[in-house]
């Protein structure tokens, strides 16, 4: 059976003093089982500090991920800013390995009125650059573009499992609160089931049993994605979609991104080890 973990995207906000360290044991003390890193401003942990951090988390047995900073754009119009994007994924990984994490999320780019296709192939191509930079440097970490909430961005599901089909080291994040969002649909037991199996259908069974998943309450318009809500205060069918990882034996890690992160990623740990 595969093994499914829940915690927070980021420190708990009941931790004290409020830092990542503290913020791994305090996710132990909650007796969740990960929690993301969040470099969303900018990666700013030093290497020893992140060693420091994954041997806490080993000796705990709490699973980390990380997520890379907000401002990558890999279909920038300037050079400069590809690059830029690039070296910022490439930090994330860097920093991830240290701590001992299994993947980085990260936002891989904005359409800006391209042709959709044509956006891929340029995220794929620079997308790649950096995948050889980290083999160069025998960094062993998945990179997971995240499926993301509105139109403007690249992310659909379809792009984000094509880019884990084509390149070797790559595996989606599917954030199912996003792809409500964006679609203003796939919000019933059945709609979860049909990404399950499709994600099964490309990728094969081992990606169910290593998925990176993202959910919180959501607020959308008819752009996608407005901002995050606590479950109960939004209309995500969290417990339909909990029954559909259940029934189909996902394993891997569901970070919780709700404001009130730890209190809905016990909910959502709750509600799940009650199914049967």
């Amino acid at each position: 059976m595969s093994k499914l973990f829940f915690g927070p995207a980021g420190v708990p906000l009941s931790t004290r003093p409020f830092t990542t360290y503290q913020g791994v044991a305090r996710v132990a003390e909650l007796a969740l089982g990960c929690m993301e890193v969040e470099f969303v401003q900018g990666v700013r942990m030093k290497p020893q500090e992140a060693v420091r951090v994954g041997q806490l988390a080993t000796q705990n047995g709490i699973r980390l991920s990380v997520h890379a900073p907000y401002f990558i754009n890999l279909n920038a119009r300037e050079a400069e800013k590809v690059t830029a994007s690039q070296q910022r994924i490439f930090q994330a990984a860097f920093i991830a390995g240290q701590l001992g994490a299994s993947s980085v999320v990260f936002h891989a780019a904005f359409y800006l009125g391209d042709p959709p296709q044509q956006v891929y192939q340029v995220v794929k191509k620079n997308l790649a650059e950096v995948l050889a930079r980290l083999r160069e440097n025998n960094i062993k970490v998945l990179l997971r573009p995240e499926v993301t909430g509105k139109g403007s961005q690249f992310g659909t599901l379809d792009e984000v499992l094509s880019l884990s089909q084509e390149l070797e080291g790559v595996a989606p994040c599917i954030d199912f609160s996003h792809w409500h969002a964006r679609t203003g649909a796939n919000n019933s037991y059945s709609e979860f089931q049909n990404v399950l199996k499709m994600i099964e259908s490309r990728l094969g069974r081992p990606s169910l049993e290593n998925m990176h998943i993202h959910v919180s309450g959501i607020a959308y318009t008819k752009k996608g994605e407005s901002k995050h809500l606590v479950m109960e205060e939004s209309d995500l069918k969290y417990k339909e979609l909990l029954r559909a990882l259940k029934d189909n034996d996902v394993g891997g890690l569901v970070i919780c991104e709700s404001p009130n992160l730890e209190d809905d990623a016990l909910l959502l740990q709750q509600t799940y080890r009650a199914l049967r």
